[in-house]
């Protein structure tokens, strides 16, 4: 095969692979919040009855499904090749990503209000694995804009870290029915990431920094949410931010 059939080969692989990461995400979010939210107004009622849903709780669905739905569309731009107009809606993506961020917080810190939480967990305790999802999704975010001019790779790479970070909930939806915990969510939403070991190492031969490094960080965060949100300290931290939003 020639250099240049080589690389199209590549770059249609490239496609292919974030175009089926994107569906597959997507495809975790609405089937992880199908009972909990697209489908609930259909469904009957569970016992014990979950929480109400806020305006609040609706504009971060709203806001978090958009940028879901960004990612998918954004793969299926490049594809295409219509470069131009990927760039144009990562504008809108980047204040979608901004607005997620804000409210995600606002969320995560009016659950302690209400006394929502999952598996049982104390809701001063459990804060600390929201807000670090979406720190995460927020630095990842932030390093893939900086480097979509000078680093299309790495760009990419970030988005869908960043989109990882955000699984979690999503998965703890089914977890909850097989009376599974935070450890396995953990666990299970931080194996997307395998697949971007392996695709890094069939085509570069290597596994990229990005890749390397974030998903370290992803793995990590994960048992050390779990023994943060244990101590004492944390529950003190966690009342002081809950107490911004009073």
């Amino acid at each position: 095969m020639s250099a240049l059939g080589s690389l199209r080969t590549t770059a249609g692989a490239e496609r292919r692979f974030y175009g089926g990461m994107a569906v597959a995400i997507l495809a975790v979010a609405i089937l992880g919040f199908a009972r909990t939210y697209f489908l609930r107004p259909i469904l009957p009622v569970p016992t014990p009855a979950p929480p109400a849903l806020t305006h609040l709780v609706h504009l971060h669905a709203v806001l978090f499904t958009a940028w879901v739905v960004l990612l998918f569309i954004q793969t299926r731009l490049v594809a295409a090749r219509r470069i131009d107009l990927h760039r144009r809606l990562g504008v809108t993506a980047a204040g979608v990503a901004m607005a997620m961020v804000v409210v995600g917080v606002l969320v995560a810190l009016h659950a302690v209000h209400r006394g929502i939480a999952p598996f049982g967990m104390d809701p001063h305790r459990f804060l600390i694995v929201p807000l670090v999802a979406i720190t995460l999704f927020a630095a990842f975010v932030v390093a893939g804009i900086r480097a979509r001019q000078r680093d299309p790779q790495a760009h990419k790479r970030c988005m869908l870290l960043g989109t990882i970070a955000l699984l979690p909930p999503a998965v703890a939806r089914w977890a909850l029915l097989f009376g599974l915990g935070p450890p396995v969510v953990l666990g299970v939403a931080t194996l997307f990431v395998a697949p971007l070991f392996v695709w890094d190492w069939k085509t570069l031969g290597r596994i990229h920094p990005v890749t390397l490094w974030g998903g370290l960080i992803l793995a990590v965060s994960a048992p050390l949410r779990i023994l943060v949100s244990r101590t004492d300290e944390w529950v003190v931290v966690a009342n002081w931010l809950a107490d911004l939003v009073q």
